[in-house]
């Protein structure tokens, strides 16, 4: 359903009581009883999956999967499925320069993107109550995967032309794919950008901040927006990461989440960042309520501050922890 996201962010930032915006949407796989591969490979369980969780959990927001192996399948890339856990990519695409350059950038509907957009436009069928946000990789963690995650640290410093290439490829294909998700309905894309968050500020600057804007700029109006999201180590990023301007921004659970509600201006959206493997998968309701309340004690004074997990919540998480998450944020806002 359309609506102004601009106005939706800054009524989330006004609300005394906030609801709950955890990047949700793999565990409903336990609810409508089917495979994560079975999941992954199809737009209408997809949507189903996300309507499931919105059924269940009173979120401020409905996130789509954040799988980050689908761009890369889309270039032709490798990947590992598994019926319980998210697709990973296999092996690198791209090994020198004469392969980044004759790179092709696929068409939007390669590989599962096609399922991907029909998901989101189902889901914004079934999901009327509130903004639905749809996956999408940020470009550098796009060409991580197809020159490998570690091979492209080197080459940041040793091929720069050659990582240029391929970030330039991989931005023509995020911003035509966001720009997708934007045509079927999506309030807005949730961009996740980890790997980004193990580079220098000078190496950032240059390999992923651009980018990310051009991204950003391309697709961004008030009926839709784009969330940063970076799970990494980012407090010694944070004045890069403002360049991006986004509206909101989505951080995980390396870093203490207060340095960056001090860092980042106050019309920006902060979420974030209970522990989602640690805590909210393999702790119990006890353990998570404790540490719910804490970091809602500590940073629920900060109006833009909006509790979340501090990233994407694994397929086999128990119902029962996600139920102690929603609970605990309820115990606090109705103290």
């Amino acid at each position: 359903m359309k609506r102004d996201m601009k106005k939706w962010i800054e009524e989330c930032i006004s609300a005394p009581v906030k609801k709950a915006m955890p990047i949700l949407s793999f565990p409903g796989v336990q609810i409508i009883g089917h495979t994560v591969e079975e999941l992954v490979r199809s737009g209408e369980l997809q949507a189903q999956c996300m309507k499931a969780i919105a059924d269940r959990f009173d979120t401020a927001a409905a996130f789509s999967l954040m799988d980050l192996s689908v761009e890369a399948e889309a270039f032709g890339s490798s990947v590992h499925y598994s019926s319980d856990d998210v697709p990973t990519v296999l092996d690198a695409l791209v090994h020198d320069e004469d392969e980044a350059e004759s790179l092709l950038v696929p068409e939007v509907g390669a590989g599962r993107t096609g399922e991907c957009i029909k998901g989101i436009e189902r889901a914004c069928e079934l999901i009327t109550d509130r903004p639905v946000l749809a996956g999408i990789i940020g470009p550098y963690s796009l060409a991580g995967r197809l020159l490998d995650m570690t091979e492209i640290m080197i080459l940041c410093y040793e091929e720069p032309e050659m990582v240029e290439t391929v970030l330039e490829k991989a931005t023509e294909f995020l911003i035509a794919y966001a720009k997708a998700f934007k045509a079927v309905g999506a309030n807005g894309i949730a961009m996740a950008e980890p790997a980004a968050g193990l580079l220098s500020p000078g190496l950032i600057d240059e390999f992923s901040t651009p980018y990310v804007q051009r991204i950003r700029e391309a697709v961004e109006d008030d009926n839709f927006i784009v969330m940063y999201h970076n799970c990494g180590n980012v407090e010694p990023l944070i004045s890069n990461m403002e360049k991006i301007d986004a509206v909101a921004y989505s951080f995980g659970n390396a870093i203490d989440i207060e340095t960056t509600l001090k860092a980042l201006p106050e019309n920006k959206m902060i979420i974030g960042n209970i522990d989602p493997a640690g805590t909210i998968r393999n702790g119990n309701p006890e353990m998570i309520r404790k540490e719910v309340l804490e970091l809602l004690e500590r940073c629920g004074k900060y109006p833009n501050f909006v509790i979340s997990s501090g990233c994407d919540i694994p397929p086999m998480t128990p119902l029962d922890n996600l139920q102690a998450f929603f609970d605990a944020v309820d115990e606090f806002y109705t103290k």
